[in-house]
């Protein structure tokens, strides 16, 4: 799951929450909306935090010089 993933996974769980007016029996939407907000908060910061593990630093891609030496 990208960036994209969570953030609509927050933006649907805010909208359970706090702009729907919708009721069922057996399911409570407020807390469906909350457990995908929680849900997609997590995936951000996981998704952050691997990404950060993944850039190098300045953004160059390191070299690596090979040498032979022939005699």
């Amino acid at each position: 799951m990208g960036i994209g993933g969570c953030i609509v996974l927050i933006v649907v769980g805010a909208i359970l929450t706090f702009a729907s007016d919708w009721e069922l029996e057996s399911v409570n939407l407020d807390l469906v909306g909350l457990i995908m907000m929680a849900v997609g908060g997590i995936g951000l910061a996981v998704y952050t935090s691997v990404y950060k593990r993944r850039r190098t630093p300045g953004g160059a891609i390191p070299v690596v010089e090979e040498r032979r030496d022939i005699h």
